[in-house]
C-alpha cells in the first residue's frame, strides 16, 4: 500500500511515535512531509510519552491523533491506554499504527518471538480494534475498515492498524546525518581495548551487533558481554543491579540517545547509588540509526548536565578518539562512578551482521563469567 495513500485514509493532520523499521516508510514520509515540526509530528521518547502526547493534542483540538510505534512498545502504553484514553475513563480517541515485528511464520530475532505472538492479543486485551495491513491489502479494505473505525472512535474508542513486513512502500528518500566524525563501531572497538575482560552490558540494536562483531574479529569469545538485544532503555538498569552485586568488579554499559532517552529516570536511580564500579558511556549520534536513523532529541541535550544533576561525580563529552581513549583510561583509574559521553556519526556498515549466540546462551555464559569475578 502507498503510504500517501494510507495518510489520506486515515485523515489525521498530528503524529507521534518512536521510530521502527518496520514502519520506515511511514517515518521517511512524515520527515520528508513535516520534519518534527510539533504542529503535525513529534518524535518522543518512548511509546507512553507518545500516547500522553496524543491525549494532549485531542484536548486542545479535538481532533484523533495518531500514535506510531514497533509492537515492542505496546508494554509502553498499557498504563495510559487503561487509566487516561480508555472509554470508561476520559474516552480519548487515538489511531494506533503499530509495526509487527515477530509476527508468527515470519523469521526474525530472539527479541521480537514472543511479543509478535502476542500482538494482537494485547491490543485486543487493551480494548483496542484491529485491523491488520500487509502486502496484499487493497486501499478499499483499508478504507472500509477506517470507516468502521470512526465510529469506535466517535464513542472515544481506540483503534489500530497492524502492519506487516514491507506492507508500505513508496517511501521519499530522506538522508539523515550528522557532522559528528566518529563512527560508532570504532568507539565499541576503543572501548573493547580498554575494558579487557571487564564485563560489558550493551544497548538494543546495532551496539549490540557491533560489540559481538569486534570481539569476533578480535577471535574473543562473547562471556563477558551481555547483549541487551531488547527491552530498550533498560541496559542502564542492568548494568546498576549487576555492579551493585559485584562491587569488586568494573562493570561497563554501552548506552546510546535514544536509550537513555526513552527510560531517562534510570540515570536518577543510577547517580542516587553512585556504584564506584561503574562507567556508563553514552554514544550519541542523535537518531533513531538503528531503526533507519529518524533524529532523537539528544542532540539538543546536555548529558553531561544532566548526569551530574542525577548525581554522576564524573562526566565527560568527547568528539574524538584521541580524548575518548584518555577518558576511558581515566574513568578505569578512578574507581568511581562515571559517564561518558561519546559524539557518534549516523551510519553503520552495510554488512553488518547479528549475533550468531542465541540470547539464552549468551545469558549462561554471562552468568558463568560473573561467577568467576
Amino acid at each position: 500500500m502507498k503510504i500517501d495513500k494510507l495518510v489520506e485514509i486515515i485523515g489525521a493532520d498530528f503524529y507521534t511515535g518512536v521510530p521502527d523499521s518496520q514502519l520506515k516508510v511511514l517515518c521517511d514520509y512524515l520527515m520528508d512531509r513535516y520534519g518534527i515540526d510539533s504542529k503535525h509530528h513529534i518524535i518522543a521518547a518512548n511509546e507512553g510519552n507518545c500516547t500522553a502526547l496524543a491525549a494532549g493534542y485531542y484536548l486542545a483540538t479535538g481532533k484523533v491523533p495518531v500514535v506510531y510505534m514497533q509492537n515492542s512498545g505496546e508494554g509502553n502504553i498499557i498504563n495510559p491506554v487503561a487509566s487516561l484514553l480508555n472509554d470508561r475513563v476520559y474516552a480519548i480517541p487515538v489511531v494506533f499504527l503499530v509495526g509487527w515485528r515477530g509476527e508468527p511464520g515470519i523469521h526474525d530475532e530472539p527479541q521480537h518471538i514472543f511479543q509478535g505472538e502476542v500482538t494482537i492479543k494485547l491490543l485486543e486485551d487493551m480494548d483496542i480494534s484491529t485491523f491488520i495491513i500487509g502486502k496484499e491489502t487493497t486501499d478499499d479494505e483499508v478504507a472500509k475498515a477506517m470507516n468502521e473505525f470512526q465510529k469506535l472512535l466517535a464513542e472515544g474508542k481506540d483503534v489500530a492498524f497492524v502492519i506487516r513486513k514491507d506492507a508500505l512502500t513508496n517511501a521519499p528518500k530522506v538522508d539523515y546525518k550528522n557532522n559528528n566524525t566518529m563512527m560508532r563501531e570504532e568507539i565499541i572497538q576503543h572501548i573493547v581495548r580498554k575494558s579487557g575482560k571487564d564485563p560489558i552490558i550493551s544497548t538494543t540494536g546495532k551496539a549490540s551487533r557491533e560489540l559481538f562483531e569486534t570481539r569476533v574479529a578480535n577471535g574473543q569469545n562473547h562471556e563477558c558481554d551481555f547483549l541487551t538485544v531488547g527491552s530498550m532503555g533498560h541496559s542502564s538498569s542492568i548494568a546498576l543491579g549487576v555492579a551493585i552485586n559485584k562491587p569488586g568488579t568494573r562493570i561497563w554499559c554501552i548506552d546510546g540517545d535514544g536509550g537513555v532517552l526513552m527510560h531517562m529516570g534510570a540515570m536518577a536511580v543510577i547517580g542516587s547509588y553512585q556504584p564506584k564500579n561503574l562507567i556508563h558511556v553514552v554514544i550519541n549520534n542523535g537518531a533513531h540509526e538503528t531503526v533507519g536513523g529518524m533524529p532523537t532529541v539528544a542532540g539538543a541535550i546536555d548529558f553531561t548536565a544532566l548526569a551530574k544533576s542525577c548525581g554522576y561525580p564524573n562526566v565527560v563529552c568527547v568528539d574524538n578518539f584521541d580524548d575518548l581513549d584518555k577518558e576511558l583510561e581515566e574513568a578505569k583509574r578512578r574507581n568511581e562512578l562515571s559517564l561518558i559521553e561519546v559524539k557518534c556519526s549516523i551510519g553503520a556498515r552495510g554488512d553488518l551482521g547479528r549475533p550468531t549466540i542465541a540470547a539464552l546462551k549468551n545469558k549462561q555464559n554471562f552468568m558463568k563469567y560473573l561467577t568467576r569475578l
